[in-house]
């Protein structure tokens, strides 16, 4: 087993003060976005052997596969660590964004390659071959947005907008009559389409829309029974004025999150984290399409490419126990699953579930990880990278400790 260092990514968005006060160390003093633990090369953990000496984590697991990812996740996922595990840490709205399938990630990454287009060219959309399917799990009350709400519910909204811009003697900019009239089509998916492009596609009159609305709602009109769409629609404004994603956001699911639950975004879903601590999950990848609310490349034709124009719930997954007292979530993805180990004094060793390599990072207290080879003991704040070859590996509260102690584990979903 391999105590790992991780990488920090400081985006503008991240909060200055929550990873650090989650981990239990002093704050850096900038955005600390999102933590990265895993092997990607674009930012790969450290790993730290017994000697001392360092190794980039993706270069350890590349000295022998086998070893370290197992026979089953080498040949479903090939000589890579097929999963990436970040804590996410939003203080404002991340970008508008979509990911791609597998095919899509392959086929547009031989392209770009292709083309000549540098891997690190601000106009690249595709970083690497694979998909980015993801799971966040709550630390915190945590908002986002996920997927198209049915087309009639995004309908209603745009009416309401329509009725406070009239009733405040402003004329209705054309290209909101035209979306409730998009959403008034009889073909759903049809319906969603038509109005997400013409919001994205729309330029100088959806901004100029943005900024009329606005205006009335400052003034002082009503928000009901709209209010958890047009707050979070002025508090996007406030971040990104003008930018289409603002009044995209009427055609989204609005999610609140409280701490320990959990949702799973598959391809094709288009998703904001808007804020709010959670522990990610996903296929090992960057690929990110982006259509608004960022300052990064929008490629909308990509990105219309890309979403799935489907109405559908907000895919939510609970906890599942098992005969060993693991706490599981499951996906329906291969590439990961997550297990939240909480250990009071004197409690029991919980099993890792683990079938694959696996990485670890306590949140509270300190864990001592067990298998019949070795031993490792991790306190609050560190993390862990757990070979195929190690398990099976227990996990035992410190002796004499008075906390509770709480760790996340993840590990591939090829047991599921």
């Amino acid at each position: 087993m391999y105590q790992i260092e991780n990488v920090l990514r400081p985006y503008a968005w991240g909060s200055t003060t929550a990873i650090a006060g989650l981990l239990g160390r002093p704050a850096s003093g900038g955005p600390e976005a999102e933590m990265w633990i895993g092997a990607h090369p674009d930012s790969p953990s450290t790993a730290i052997h017994p000697n001392g000496v360092t190794q980039p984590l993706d270069a350890l697991i590349d000295s022998d596969p086998s070893h370290f990812l197992g026979s089953r996740s080498l040949a479903e996922f090939g000589p890579r660590l097929p999963f990436l595990t970040k804590l996410l840490a939003a203080e404002q709205p991340l970008s508008l964004q979509v990911h791609p399938s597998l095919e899509q990630a392959q086929e547009g990454f031989a392209r770009e390659n292709a083309a000549g287009i540098p891997s690190d060219a601000a106009e690249r959309n595709y970083r690497d071959d694979n998909h980015k399917p993801e799971m966040i799990f709550a630390l915190t009350p945590f908002k986002a947005l996920c997927g198209f709400r049915p087309a009639a519910g995004s309908k209603a909204v745009f009416e309401h907008l329509a009725r406070i811009l009239d009733s405040a003697a402003v004329s209705v900019p054309p290209v909101i009559t035209d979306v409730i009239s998009d959403l008034a089509g009889p073909d759903e998916p049809a319906a969603l389409k038509a109005a997400f492009s013409r919001l994205i596609e729309g330029g100088s009159q959806v901004s100029d829309a943005i900024s009329e609305v606005v205006a009335v709602f400052s003034a002082g009109a009503p928000l009901e029974p709209h209010r958890a769409a047009l707050t979070a629609m002025l508090d996007i404004n406030e971040a990104f004025p003008g930018d289409p994603g603002v009044l995209i956001s009427l055609l989204l699911n609005h999610l609140s999150l409280e701490p320990g639950e959990v949702v799973y975004l598959p391809a094709g879903n288009i998703h904001a984290y808007l804020h709010g601590l959670g522990v990610e999950v996903m296929a090992s990848s960057d690929n990110v399409l982006r259509g608004g609310l960022t300052p990064k490349y929008v490629d909308i034709p990509e990105v219309l490419k890309t979403v799935r124009f489907e109405a559908l719930g907000v895919p939510r997954i609970e906890a599942s126990g098992t005969e060993f007292g693991q706490e599981l979530y499951r996906p329906p993805f291969k590439e990961f699953q997550l297990q939240r180990i909480e250990l009071g004094p004197g409690a029991g060793p919980v099993p890792l579930a683990q079938t694959g390599p696996a990485v670890v990072v306590v949140v509270s207290g300190s864990v001592m990880l067990d298998s019949p080879k070795s031993d490792l003991l991790l306190k609050r704040g560190t993390s862990a990278f757990i070979p195929d070859a190690e398990a099976p590996v227990n996990v035992h509260p410190v002796q004499g400790a008075t906390d509770i102690s709480i760790a996340f584990a993840v590990t591939t979903g090829l047991g599921n």
